[in-house]
């Protein structure tokens, strides 16, 4: 309950509401310590109500300790049971974390205008941003399983074989080991298609000389990583080692940069000006990283435009790379554990394109 407590000091203490209520099935997880939860209902004083529906209801119960659970059962309308226990709790300033716009105009209609409703998705996420130390283990254990998986694609890539072929390898052995499930669709894109940043995987049979981009994610007891490794099938040429050199460097530079009240803009201009001063900036075409946690994209974000000051316990991506159409494209990518005076990654293996 030391999140919840947490969430009431910034809701109530700081922000004067007096409830709190959630839908985001991530933030649930995070509160609640299950999944398959429908609503959280915090309240300033009383105790929280879990709304599930009869599907994960005993499920529910049994995994959530010190909440109310809440049976919706079929037919009932969820939300008008939310707005009854509001008003008997005489809720007047309402939060909620994310809500979609048919749900938010049903619940409206039931509160009748006694309570205000206003969103509020960042009391959540400020403290989602920042991992506890269970949660950091949870992540390296996580960032250990991926790291299983890339090392997979440097022992079997070679010619013929198909990207979804590979994808499949990739997602076994991680699963073998340990692996709950994949943090996001396996990319294992080839060719020209490497060029693409979110190329994903298709029956392209991969050929010799191709760049192929293995961008990869295990999940671990809700908890995910991120890694991306660029390799080649055959001997790579020089124009490959140089890009694959310059965005290696980039990585390097931005990851030296990483610690505990560091401007994410600024950790995104030190891995950015490597590839500007190299030329090719303009094929640099995202931010340098994100938040990876409950979800494989979370706050905070490393990009030109952020304005977030990185905080010990943050887990980021680092993550620059170059990407010519036609040609081929080159991203290099690992988990990072914010700490005090540095950073650590928690993603590991090698580095090269596979074939030096």
């Amino acid at each position: 309950m030391k999140r919840i407590a947490a969430l009431k000091k910034i809701a109530f203490e700081k922000a004067n509401f007096d409830s709190y209520l959630i839908f985001n099935p991530s933030n649930l997880t995070y509160f609640t310590g299950t999944q398959g939860a429908s609503a959280l209902l915090i309240p300033a004083d009383g105790e929280c109500t879990i709304y599930v529906y009869g599907v994960n209801y005993e499920q529910t119960r049994a995994m959530s300790k010190g909440f109310s659970v809440d049976l919706v059962k079929r037919g009932e309308d969820m939300m008008a049971k939310i707005a009854e226990q509001l008003s008997q709790q005489k809720t007047k300033k309402l939060a909620i974390d994310f809500l979609g716009v048919e749900s938010w105009r049903v619940l409206l209609k039931h509160v009748r205008g006694k309570t205000r409703l206003a969103t509020k998705p960042g009391i959540a996420s400020r403290l989602r941003a920042i991992k506890d130390d269970d949660e950091i283990e949870l992540m390296r254990k996580a960032a250990e399983l991926t790291s299983v998986g890339m090392k997979t694609a440097y022992e079997i890539l070679n010619a013929g074989m198909k990207e979804i072929e590979l994808a499949a390898e990739i997602e076994y052995a991680m699963r073998k080991h340990g692996s709950y499930g994949t943090a996001f669709d396996t990319a294992t894109s080839s060719g020209s298609a490497s060029a693409f940043p979110h190329g994903g995987c298709t029956d392209r049979k991969i050929r010799e000389g191709d760049l192929v981009v293995v961008d990869i994610g295990a999940i671990y007891k809700n908890y995910r990583s991120d890694m991306t490794r660029t390799l080649v099938v055959g001997k790579p040429s020089k124009k490959q080692q140089e890009i694959h050199g310059i965005v290696k460097q980039a990585q390097e530079k931005a990851f030296s940069a990483i610690k505990a009240g560091s401007d994410a803009h600024d950790i995104d201009f030190e891995g950015r000006q490597v590839i500007e001063k190299a030329g090719y900036g303009e094929f640099f075409v995202h931010g340098l990283g994100h938040g990876v946690g409950l979800d494989v994209h979370e706050p905070p974000t490393l990009n030109p435009s952020s304005k977030e000051k990185l905080q010990a316990g943050n887990v980021v991506t680092d993550e620059p790379g170059i990407y010519l159409v036609g040609y081929g494209g080159v991203r290099i990518e690992d988990t990072v554990l914010v700490t005090m005076d540095g950073a650590e990654k928690l993603t590991i293996g090698p580095y090269g394109l596979g074939n030096e």
